[in-house]
């Protein structure tokens, strides 16, 4: 009967879980996000200016890859819950827990402002076509906020197995 004695552990992989479903859906919004925003400021440029459609889709294509790297940790997350091949504890929860959480909120607030950069951005390149170096780094620097959550994610998510000597 020594397998039914309650630890705490038993509900560690729900926070494993959780911390990839978190990375997925939150980066997933706010790639969802930046793509609407700045495929709307691309329709309304392209009424009055189609030549530039094609140059001004890259806000739309860096909040796709947002997407991504939500899809990247929620998989190394995925993939490091095993209780039955190795012990899952509550450390290991926490940790892609906090994974989860960083890289898919960073995704969502690159994603909110590449969507409002978006926006803005085509439209008045539209007008003044000198702007398109300005705006292409600004929006470099927004999709680099969702990098540095990447990261965070991947080393937060390495800390998980480290809670106990093996």
């Amino acid at each position: 009967m020594a397998g039914s004695i309650f630890s705490g552990d038993e509900t560690a992989p729900f926070f494993g879980f959780l911390g990839a479903a978190a990375a997925l859906v939150f980066s997933c919004m706010g790639a969802a996000y930046g793509t609407a925003k700045s495929g709307v400021g691309v329709a309304s440029m392209g009424v009055m200016r189609p030549e530039l459609v094609m140059k001004s889709i890259v806000p739309v294509v860096m909040a796709g890859v947002l997407g991504i790297y939500g899809l990247i940790i929620a998989v190394i997350i995925s993939t490091g819950i095993n209780p039955k091949a190795k012990p899952y504890f509550l450390f290991d929860g926490y940790a892609h827990l906090s994974s989860g959480l960083a890289c898919g909120l960073a995704g969502l607030a690159a994603g909110m402002a590449i969507g409002i950069v978006g926006d803005a951005g085509v439209r008045a390149n539209a007008q003044q076509p000198k702007l398109f170096v300005g705006m292409i780094l600004i929006l470099i620097f927004a999709e680099a906020l969702a990098l540095y959550g990447l990261i965070v994610g991947i080393i937060l998510s390495s800390r998980a197995g480290q809670s106990r000597a093996d």
